[in-house]
C-alpha cells in the first residue's frame, strides 16, 4: 500500500486519481484551496489539506507531505484564469512541490502536463495569449522536474474529456494529436500504472485513447 499525495486534488483528474487511488486500496492525501476541497477529499477516502499553493512556501507543503510516498502534481490555475495565474499556478505551483518534495524527502514526482507543450506550434493553435501561457507553463515546468534529480514521470495527455473511462489507451514518446482526447479517468488509471512500475522512472510520455490496456501500455515502453 502506498501513500500518495495529489496536488490538485479537488480538480477533475484530481477527484478521479482519488477514486482509483480508494479502489486500489492506496492512502491519499488531497491538497486543494478551500475548506469545502478538504472535505469533499474526506468523502472520498482522504485526508484533506487546505493550502493555497500561490501563498504558500515549501517548508509549509512539505509538512503536509510528510510521510508520503510519492507526489502527483495535477494542479492548474483553470479556464479564463489569465495570463499571470498560468505562470503562478500551472508552473509556479510544480517548482513548489519540487522543493517541498526535496525537503520532505519525497523523491517520487509524477507530472500531469499537456501534449505538445515542446512543439512551439502548439502555442498557437488557439490564438489567444492564456492558451500560450499555459502552454509555456506546462513546457517550462516539465523541463524543471526533468532536471530535479528526483525520480519523475510525465504524462502529456491529449485533449480531456468527461466520459467513462474505457482502460484503453496510446502512450509513445509522441502520439497523433489532430483529434486525440482521453477521458480523465484513463488518465488516473494511468497514474496507477506508472506508479505501480518503476521502469517508468525518467520517461515522458504522450497519452490519448487507443486500443490498449493501460498497464500492458506503460509496461510495453519500460
Amino acid at each position: 500500500m502506498a501513500r500518495v499525495a495529489i496536488i490538485g486534488a479537488h480538480g477533475k483528474v484530481g477527484q478521479e486519481l482519488m477514486r482509483e487511488l480508494y479502489d486500489n486500496g492506496d492512502d491519499f492525501v488531497g491538497v486543494a484551496r478551500g475548506e469545502e476541497a478538504a472535505e469533499d477529499i474526506f468523502r472520498l477516502g482522504g485526508e484533506g489539506v487546505t493550502l493555497d499553493l500561490e501563498q504558500t512556501d515549501a517548508a509549509t507543503l512539505a509538512a503536509a507531505l510528510e510521510g508520503c510516498d510519492a507526489v502527483v502534481f495535477t494542479a492548474g490555475a483553470g479556464a479564463n484564469s489569465g495570463v499571470e495565474r498560468k505562470r503562478t499556478v500551472d508552473y509556479g505551483a510544480a517548482v513548489l512541490t519540487i522543493a517541498a518534495c526535496r525537503a520532505a524527502g519525497i523523491r517520487r514526482y509524477v507530472m500531469i502536463s499537456a501534449a505538445g507543450v515542446d512543439d512551439p506550434a502548439t502555442a498557437t493553435v488557439v490564438p489567444d495569449p492564456q492558451w500560450a501561457a499555459y502552454v509555456a507553463a506546462k513546457r517550462d515546468a516539465d523541463a524543471e522536474l526533468r532536471a530535479s534529480g528526483l525520480d519523475w514521470t510525465i504524462l502529456r495527455p491529449t485533449a480531456l474529456t468527461s466520459g467513462e473511462g474505457t482502460g484503453l489507451v496510446e502512450i509513445a514518446e509522441s502520439v497523433d494529436r489532430s483529434n486525440g482526447s482521453i477521458p480523465r479517468a484513463d488518465v488516473a488509471a494511468t497514474v496507477i500504472a506508472v506508479l505501480e512500475n518503476e521502469g517508468s522512472i525518467g520517461e515522458q510520455w504522450e497519452i490519448t485513447g487507443g486500443s490498449t490496456p493501460i498497464a500492458e501500455a506503460v509496461s510495453a515502453l519500460v
